[in-house]
């Protein structure tokens, strides 16, 4: 096995065994499962986005997007509107409320990962989050490259860029 396909393999089963589940509001009470989670975080208060689109993206039929969304909407969190542009669009805002549980949830359940670390012997541990953190250090490096790359296109004076590879 490559290590790209090391990477690419490994990475959606630790997002998946340490995914957040859900998420409670302490103060309202009000709840979101993973899904729902999930479905927020691609929206935005400002930028609507289609039902059509989020749907494909989430990998789900546009008719079971509607029910999910129907649901958010109920509770508040979001807000569907046609596109004046076309009647038949229709469009998806993140509201304020739905903002708010958004910040509340973590992508990553704190119990779910201490476990994970607490199955590894002592020196695994060690060895993976020595791991850990040079990939994120790569990460941010990767992105810091793309973002000055970005920035010499506009012409930003940021320094000299060069282009991601």
């Amino acid at each position: 096995m490559s290590n790209l396909d090391l990477i690419t393999a490994a990475l959606p089963r630790i997002d998946f065994a340490c995914r957040s589940r859900e998420v409670r509001n302490p103060k309202t009470g009000a709840h979101l499962t993973g899904h729902q989670i999930r479905t927020l975080s691609q929206l935005d208060v400002a930028d609507p986005t289609m039902v059509t689109e989020l749907a494909e993206f989430l990998g789900v039929t546009p008719s079971t997007m509607s029910l999910n969304l129907k649901r958010l909407e109920e509770v508040g969190f979001i807000q569907r509107t046609r596109d004046p542009a076309d009647r038949r669009v229709m469009n998806v805002l993140l509201t304020e409320a739905g903002l708010g549980m958004l910040e509340l949830a973590s992508p990553y359940d704190p119990e779910r990962v201490a476990a994970m670390l607490a199955i590894l012997r002592p020196d695994e541990r060690t060895r993976a989050l020595e791991g850990l953190a040079i990939l994120a250090e790569a990460a941010d490096r990767l992105v810091a490259r793309g973002r000055a790359y970005v920035d010499a296109l506009s012409g930003s004076p940021v320094g000299d860029a060069e282009a991601p590879t």
